[in-house]
């Protein structure tokens, strides 16, 4: 797949997950149309042995692998580690509200996103419902909803400091109150064919509709909403995609796309909770390792926490460190932290360098300026539960956090790309 086709392709993606349902479903769907075989968690996995390439989906999360013809209960794991959800908003109980002849839609903040960022701009909603009848679907509207910013004549200090309260300022208009008054979950079920009162449950967020988009003076840049952290998702994604039948012998590619990052990863479908080591367990009873084995196997073990990570922003170079400036399109970002945010440390950084060069991809680190707290990742987590040796990685953004974000169009080839010599076999220390 070429650059363009690429860049496409992850638009085509992005704008098909508009939740982390839809992109566990939609990670899925294309992996079953490559010859993975999806399996549910309440089955017993036969199907897990030499030359077998399988998928399973806990609610948003997915994690997806494939197993050399040669393995063994010794052989390590390499795995793209991801998440699926962004920051935004998410509907709450009883989201119909009729205030001042407008029906809007209550919502409360999901992560941290850039509150500003939201305003203005068509909006969807979608996520996942369960009726009465036991089924569950996932669910989207097309545009819909949006949260109006004041106008300036009402306002005439709003260029001085913007403030928007979470709970007054956020809430989005649907529709004009009256006698054909909307109700919000009606709306969302309709997509579905069904009515509010046929729901019993629903995880629902809003999403911005706008087409994702290339752009700049020579077409390098590409904005879309949810880069951080479809991007890393998609990278994975494509790079099972294109193995080969006969895959390398000497270990395990695996895409683990976990939810609920943005709010801590504490869920069973979370970084933090047992999804990936109950995969893995399973995994290795299919290759008949005992304990000790299995430990042999995690030792020499890899994951790559894959994260969006910050681009030098030219209008508040301050808020970078003096000496590490990445910028979009100079390769992926090896993120590095002295106080373990992320995982990155000397043989993370050999095993990284050694894999990009392999596959000719630039290399940026990245760390933070001392006065700027530091964010993390679903690194730490899985480090510290698993033991597995872990590198945080990432394409870098402008605007992350944003409704919509930034990236550079050569680095979501490059990052595709490194996960494919990931993957592959390329020499790891």
């Amino acid at each position: 797949m070429s650059t363009d086709e690429l860049v496409s392709d992850l638009g085509a993606f992005v704008t098909a997950s508009p939740s982390s349902y839809h992109a566990a479903e939609e990670t899925v769907r294309r992996l079953g149309a490559a010859g993975f075989r999806i399996l549910r968690e309440d089955q017993d996995w036969k199907e897990v042995q030499p030359g077998s390439r399988c998928a399973v989906v806990r609610d948003g999360a997915v994690i997806a692998w494939a197993v050399p013809q040669d393995a063994g209960p010794t052989t390590p794991v390499r795995i793209l580690g991801a998440h699926t959800d962004s920051p935004g908003f998410k509907l709450k109980p009883e989201p119909t509200l009729t205030r001042h002849g407008w029906v809007q839609a209550g919502a409360e903040v999901y992560g941290g996103p850039l509150l500003n960022s939201w305003l203005d701009r068509e909006l969807r909603l979608a996520g996942r419902m369960i009726f009465s009848d036991g089924s569950e679907r996932t669910v989207a509207t097309g545009p819909v909803a949006r949260i109006p910013q004041l106008a300036i004549h009402l306002d005439r200090q709003v260029n001085d400091g913007l403030k928007l309260g979470k709970q007054q300022h956020t809430q989005a208009v649907l529709a004009l109150a009256g006698d054909d008054a909307v109700d919000v979950l009606d709306l969302v079920a309709e997509s579905a064919g069904m009515r509010a009162k046929d729901v019993d449950g629903c995880d629902i967020v809003f999403a911005d509709a706008q087409e994702p988009a290339r752009f700049g003076a020579h077409g390098e840049f590409f904005a879309s909403g949810r880069l951080d952290n479809l991007s890393s998702v998609h990278a994975g994604l494509t790079a099972l995609e294109q193995l080969d039948e006969r895959l390398p012998s000497g270990a395990i590619p695996m895409l683990a796309a976990f939810d609920h990052e943005e709010i801590g990863s504490g869920s069973r479908s979370g970084a933090a909770g047992p999804f990936l080591e109950e995969v893995l367990e399973r995994i290795y009873a299919g290759l008949g390792a005992d304990a000790d084995q299995r430990a042999r196997a995690m030792h020499t073990s890899w994951h790559v926490s894959s994260d969006a990570g910050h681009s030098v922003h030219p209008n508040y170079p301050e808020r970078h460190d003096p000496a590490n400036r990445p910028l979009l399109n100079g390769g992926p970002l090896l993120k590095i932290n002295a106080n373990q945010r992320y995982t990155t440390d000397a043989r993370g950084t050999a095993m990284w360098t050694r894999v990009c060069r392999d596959a000719g991809v630039p290399v940026q680190p990245f760390v933070s300026n001392n006065d700027i707290p530091c964010g993390s990742t679903i690194g730490p987590l899985t480090a510290t539960r698993l033991g597995i040796s872990t590198v945080d990685v990432g394409i870098p953004l402008l605007s992350m956090h944003s409704a919509r974000e930034m990236c550079g169009v050569q680095d979501v080839a490059h990052l595709r790309d490194a996960i494919s010599s990931f993957f592959r076999g390329a020499r790891i220390p």
